[in-house]
């Protein structure tokens, strides 16, 4: 019987693998951490070509594959912070962003970084609530 704390490690086959010793996510309960999520084509693993534009929707699509493939969706996202290597794509970044959470947006973070792995110009993790069925019983 499988406890309704216990960690379970999400996994998704549309996008690329996790480039290092981590899972794209873990849920607990009712919440979800996704891992930060760059701009990689999910069929070559590579950063997609033209820009930061170009790379926050490719990091969006993938955050949101995960969710999906977790049973859920960006409309279920708390919190997300967006990394930045340059503020001043803020703005670009802000309007792709809004096309993706349209009604009742998340609480977000973003913050300028010195470095981004592979290169990225831009990264988004978040934090998703998972709607559960009721289960009899205490839970955590």
């Amino acid at each position: 019987m499988k406890q309704c704390c216990s960690k379970e490690i999400i996994t998704c086959d549309k996008v690329p693998p996790a480039i290092g010793p981590y899972s794209v996510g873990v849920k607990i309960s009712h919440l979800a951490f996704i891992s930060g999520q760059l701009g990689f084509d999910p069929e070559t693993a590579v950063l997609v070509e033209g820009g930061v534009e170009a790379e926050t929707h490719q990091a969006l699509k993938n955050l949101r594959a995960i969710l999906e493939s977790a049973g859920s969706s960006l409309d279920n996202v708390v919190k997300t912070t967006v990394f930045l290597m340059d503020m001043g794509d803020f703005a670009k970044v802000n309007a792709i962003y809004a096309e993706y959470f349209t009604q009742n947006p998340p609480a977000r973070s973003a913050v300028q970084v010195s470095a981004l792995p592979k290169g990225g110009l831009v990264e988004i993790e978040a934090i998703v609530h998972m709607p559960q069925e009721h289960k009899e019983g205490p839970c955590c």
